[in-house]
């Protein structure tokens, strides 16, 4: 499911008020590739790179090319395509969640303030590039860093804020978040 979930959200071309002087890029893995033909072995480099403005904005991308720098620049230009909005609460996640993407498996789990990004290789990188500064991960299953990195964009694309669930629900926010409303607080504060 997080597959197709990933793959229509990239299907979509949206328009993000994202400034493109703001984004950073991160180059999380580069791969050398050989493609056999008639006269010997043609040579090129794969690039998979991150971009994001630090403000809940990230993306994705790979580039192919003969040489590096080309491919980091195709990489780059295609997560700029890529962009998606991501659901933050402050400089954290909203909740726990689990992405997965093939056998790549990576579990995020919201962190108080002062915690940094607890994450290894591919998911620190799209962390920082989102600007989630504090949040506990695992990555479970395979290492491979192309399908780490789709994990974590399934994973980030499936939160929900407290106003999405209250609007599938038909409730209230106070209602779903199950803290009472402040004008009940003030009454039973009023009332002893």
């Amino acid at each position: 499911m997080s597959k197709q979930l990933l793959r229509d959200s990239l299907a979509v071309r949206r328009v993000l008020d994202v400034n493109l002087s703001d984004l950073k890029d991160d180059v999380v893995a580069i791969n050398r590739v050989t493609k056999v033909v008639k006269g010997g072995k043609n040579l090129s480099f794969s690039a998979l790179v991150v971009v994001g403005d630090s403000r809940g904005h990230a993306g994705f991308g790979m580039g192919k090319a003969r040489e590096v720098p080309m491919a980091i620049k195709k990489g780059i230009e295609q997560a700029k395509k890529n962009l998606l909005k991501l659901n933050m609460k402050g400089t954290t996640i909203p909740h726990q969640v689990t992405g997965w993407y093939g056998s790549a498996q990576v579990l995020l789990k919201p962190a108080s303030e002062g915690t940094g990004v607890i994450a290894g290789g591919p998911v620190r990188k799209v962390m920082q590039v989102a600007g989630i500064t504090n949040v506990l991960t695992k990555s479970l299953g395979t290492s491979n860093p192309h399908n780490v990195v789709k994990a974590t964009f399934a994973a980030l694309l499936s939160l929900k804020d407290a106003g999405q669930v209250a609007e599938t629900r038909s409730k209230t926010i106070e209602e779903v978040s199950g803290k009472p409303p402040k004008a009940e607080k003030v009454e039973k504060a009023a009332g002893e």
